[in-house]
């Protein structure tokens, strides 16, 4: 007798004999039909869910199973009757359009699975035979077995080509004259192995593969006597040339070899009579600005982009520039950089960077770096008696005065200016400089840690040009503390707190926005009902919620605007400390990179990748290698996924440990041969850093390590 599965759209198999409806049964877990079919050699039905699943019921089973009418709920069907059961499931990853089985005898047979993308051979019990991935997106297959040992397949594309395979070879390729969605193969008359197919649009086609693949093969040619001297001679040129490449490390050409293309950046020393200041933020009646003059000297005729780029909030009045370069000619083009924001840039240093090709049309690129004076960022003003960040640097020549090295902000006349001197910055406090008359010390002092970064970093500067002309080699300048880490953790603190800011705002917006889009539904479906009923006041709470994603959306911008200039003043904290480790350690310029590539990773901070995270990160590395104390610390926990921590308190802890540990002698180093000989060195008793909140300092340290390391005293300094 004849058994018939039907599968309905709902995920129900009804089973009949003949005419008689035998039972039926719900697919768990059902979405959307798939392909269906029946392996007589197991009795199951195979079939592949929405779930891109190959799943088996067998017949047994499904008639053994709880009688379905209508579709039940999970509840339902663990808590009555016998569950169905899936046989094996085989995940292949992607919908399939079709499904097959080829039984060569009744111990073996195959279970074919045509994918999107790729063609599947499963074994009866779900085990995978082979996967052949397609080139093209196939539109039928049809599985067949001639000889009884091996399986071929046809698969139809919507390339109107039909593949031959036999396991996961290409057999043969033939073109069509329309996309097959159906084929077959059949026995016309005493033609066997007609294939006919058929189009979308109904069209029916009988073909034959009437012609055989040709079998010639090319005669082999008859070999040459070999002179192997020549082949000798041609091996030991190549491998010349491979050990002369091995000693070059330089993949790319250095730009000062490059003769051919030349960039100069002056920056004029006298700020501009006429500001070029535009859409500043800074509230004041003349914005400075200074003039920049990039000359670009070429012997090619090429085209060249110039690219300028300043540290933000300094803005440019152009940043990109397109040169048409002629042989042997050079060009200059003028622009002006000054203070768009109002908050002071963490750096003075620009970069020109300019980009054009050879006449072989390789790529090049050459840059040149370039700094601001400080004029543009503050002006003279009166010094200030009183200030609540102080810091004093120790040299070992005699102090300079200050007109000689600040001629730009001191005025001759003033005698009093010759040991003080006064800068008013532009977006910030006001900051004071001091010369000590009797000691060979300088300090500055301001109302905030950050603002003192920049005129500190001038003042070394200066010193190191002005004694550098003077051919003095000894000069050398020291810090004796104490490090102001209680302020600088404050500053993280705030940049901490506006990140989370961020992301409540963040939060508060997706769910305002998940609120708005459901009221937008309930109103559509009122609107589209031909019989509407009242809104019930869903249009007020339409427009307060409006409202309210406009306001958050608004804090939101505002927070990542503060945020930003947060995170330049922790830039500018972070410089400063970085400078005053520097100077109080006497770190190389090695040790100074290694510290500014730890607290500085981030040109950029982001929400998904903030500055907290990135450098605990860092510094957790150097406590665990190059600057580890014992055993211990090689057990500090690094996490492999950095993420927005929960407080700070574990960073300041690290910060301290880790200046601590430079105080006591340590070093460091990316070498890890030196990690041994810095846990000795670590292990000494050497004096911790000073900081007054972390650790009470002895009475002697203040008199012998520490001395002098507050206010200078009054005699010392002229008011």
């Amino acid at each position: 007798q004849d058994l018939i599965c039907i599968q309905s759209v709902d995920g129900m198999l009804m089973l009949f004999e003949q005419e008689s409806y035998s039972f039926g049964r719900f697919l768990p877990g059902f979405l959307l039909p798939g392909p269906l079919t029946y392996s007589s050699r197991t009795d199951s039905f195979i079939t592949v869910s929405s779930c891109r699943q190959v799943e088996s019921y067998r017949y047994q089973v499904l008639a053994l199973a709880k009688d379905a009418e209508t579709q039940e709920t999970e509840q339902q069907k663990i808590g009555s009757g016998k569950k169905l059961v899936v046989d094996w499931i085989s995940n292949i990853g992607e919908q399939a359009l079709d499904i097959c089985v080829v039984s060569f005898n009744q111990l073996v047979s195959s279970v074919f699975v045509l994918g999107e993308r790729n063609f599947f051979c499963l074994k009866d019990n779900g085990q995978i035979r082979f996967i052949k991935k397609l080139d093209h997106s196939p539109s039928c297959f049809l599985p067949y077995s001639v000889s009884g040992t091996v399986i071929n397949t046809l698969i139809g594309n919507h390339n109107s080509i039909l593949h031959i395979y036999q396991d996961v070879t290409l057999k043969w390729a033939t073109q069509l004259p329309h996309i097959p969605v159906a084929v077959r193969l059949g026995k016309l008359l005493n033609l066997k192995g007609v294939i006919v197919t058929l189009s979308d649009s109904g069209h029916l086609q009988c073909s034959y593969l009437g012609t055989d693949p040709s079998l010639f093969q090319a005669p082999k040619v008859e070999a040459r006597n070999i002179n192997y001297e020549e082949y000798d001679a041609e091996m030991n040129k190549l491998q010349k040339i491979i050990k002369e490449a091995r000693k070059i490390k330089d993949i790319l050409p250095k730009s000062e070899n490059n003769e051919d293309f030349a960039l100069a950046v002056t920056v004029l020393p006298d700020l501009d009579s006429v500001s070029q200041a535009v859409d500043s933020e800074i509230k004041a009646e003349v914005i400075p600005s200074v003039m920049i003059k990039i000359k670009v000297d070429s012997t090619l005729a090429t085209r060249t982009k110039l690219t300028v780029g300043v540290p933000s909030p300094l803005a440019l009045t152009q940043n990109s520039f397109i040169l048409e370069l002629e042989s042997s000619v050079s060009k200059t083009v003028v622009l002006s950089a000054f203070l768009k924001g109002n908050y002071l840039p963490a750096d003075l240093k620009g970069s020109v960077l300019a980009s054009y090709n050879t006449p072989t049309g390789a790529p090049r690129v050459a840059q040149c770096k370039f700094r601001l004076p400080l004029r543009l960022v503050c002006s003279p003003a009166q010094p200030s008696k009183t200030a609540s960040q102080k810091l004093t640097i120790d040299t070992n020549k005699p102090t300079v005065s200050l007109i000689t090295l600040f001629p730009d902000f001191a005025d001759q006349s003033d005698e009093d200016q010759i040991n003080v001197l006064g800068f008013q910055l532009l977006a910030g406090s006001r900051v004071t400089l001091l010369a000590s008359k009797t000691s060979q010390r300088y300090r500055i002092q301001s109302e905030q840690l950050e603002d003192i970064w920049l005129i500190t970093k001038e003042l070394t500067l200066r010193l190191e040009q002005h004694f550098g002309r003077q051919n003095c080699k000894d000069f050398v300048c020291t810090f004796s503390g104490p490090i102001p880490l209680q302020d600088y953790f404050d500053i993280i603190d705030h940049h901490f707190e506006l990140r989370l800011n961020a992301a409540k705002y963040e939060q508060l917006l997706a769910e305002r926005a998940i609120q708005f889009r459901a009221i937008e539904r309930r109103l559509l479906a009122r609107f589209k009902d031909k019989t509407p009923a009242p809104l019930q006041h869903l249009d007020t709470l339409l427009e307060g919620t409006y409202r309210q994603v406009i306001a958050l959306a608004d804090a939101a911008e505002e927070n990542q605007a503060i945020m930003f200039q947060a995170f330049t003043k922790l830039k500018s904290a972070t410089q400063l400390v970085i400078l005053l480790i520097s100077l109080w350690q006497k770190l190389s310029a090695d040790q100074v990179a290694i510290l500014e590539a730890t607290f500085l990773p981030l040109t950029q901070n982001t929400q998904e990748l903030g500055w907290e995270e990135c450098v605990d990160a860092s510094i957790s590395h150097l406590l665990k290698t190059c600057l580890s104390k014992s055993s211990k610390d090689h057990a500090l926990t690094l996490f492999n996924q950095l993420c927005i921590p929960k407080d700070t308190s574990r960073l300041k802890k690290h910060i301290t440990l880790l200046f601590d540990r430079l105080a006591k002698g340590g070093r460091m180093s990316l070498n890890p041969d030196l990690d041994c000989h810095q846990a000795m060195l670590l292990s000494g008793g050497c004096d911790t850093i000073p900081e007054s909140d972390f650790e009470e300092r002895p009475p002697s340290q203040n008199s012998t390590m520490f001395t002098n390391q507050g206010h200078l005293d009054k005699q010392d300094i002229k008011p």
